[in-house]
């Protein structure tokens, strides 16, 4: 009988991967050097646009209008971010700046919910900026299904979406210190709107989900602050429904104007 002969491992495929993991790791340090340049313009926007807690409204412009120039600076690092990861599958590397994303996500949609509710607009108050609107903004596609290339994704937004609710829940309290008497009542209906949302959501990503179910605390934390103003006459009972009402008057506009425009376009055809 012959005996059976093991042959030797052949040394060169551990050369290959080693050579595979050397350069995975050029191509991540690099990545980490564009991230660490976009962490730090999100921390120069979170900084100003955090004073929203201590100043008047009055003051509220002033700090969104300081952040334009740094949201622009976060917008050329996401796009060096592009460039950088563009030669290799979207979903291999990703992982590294989805904290950086959502990141930056929530701040745009602080930004644009302090300036449709601080700055005199045609948009409905409390107006949430849709994932299109975030997309455009930082120009890059949304939601890719078939194509492999960088993009914003849903549960990015979801996210950022919940860190709005917190922040703007956290703002309740901190306005009423300004004597802002009704912008809680503005943020309470805001927060019930987002957490009835969510309900209707089926949520696959267990992270996402608990953080989602979380929001009854939230919403708990503006009913609990709107009766106490009431309860101490520092707003109206029927501010918030005044607010919800003044919100719907406003998107119905808006929706007739659009109309308005689209039956006149036709004519014109």
């Amino acid at each position: 009988m012959a005996e059976q002969v093991y042959s030797a491992i052949d040394q060169d495929i551990f050369a290959t991967v080693t050579e595979q993991i050397e350069q995975d790791l050029v191509i991540r340090e690099s990545i980490k050097e564009v991230l660490k340049n976009l962490d730090k313009q999100l921390k120069q926007i979170s900084a100003t646009l955090s004073r929203v807690h201590s100043v008047p409204p009055s003051e509220v412009p002033n700090l969104i209008t300081k952040t334009q120039p740094i949201f622009e600076a976060a917008k050329s690092d996401l796009h060096e971010l592009v460039e950088k990861t563009k030669p290799y599958p979207y979903y291999k590397y990703n992982g590294m700046w989805q904290r950086e994303m959502q990141n930056l996500i929530f701040l745009i949609l602080f930004e644009t919910w302090l300036s449709r509710s601080y700055l005199p607009t045609t948009v409905p108050v409390n107006a949430l900026a849709t994932i299109e609107e975030v997309g455009a903004r930082l120009s890059i596609p949304i939601n890719l299904k078939t194509e492999d290339a960088f993009h914003l994704t849903i549960e990015e937004y979801l996210h950022a979406i919940i860190s709005l609710v917190e922040e703007l829940t956290r703002l309740m309290t901190n306005a009423v210190t300004q004597r802002d008497f009704k912008r809680p009542m503005l943020i309470s209906t805001f927060v019930k709107d987002i957490h009835s949302a969510f309900q209707v959501l089926n949520l696959k990503n267990d992270g996402l989900r608990r953080r989602g179910d979380g929001l009854k605390y939230h919403v708990k934390r503006a009913e609990d602050i709107g009766y106490d103003l009431i309860v101490r006459n520092l707003v109206d009972m029927g501010v918030e429904e005044k607010a919800e009402e003044k919100a719907e008057e406003k998107a119905e506009e808006k929706a007739e104007e659009k109309a308005e425009e689209k039956a006149e376009d036709k004519m014109q055809e």
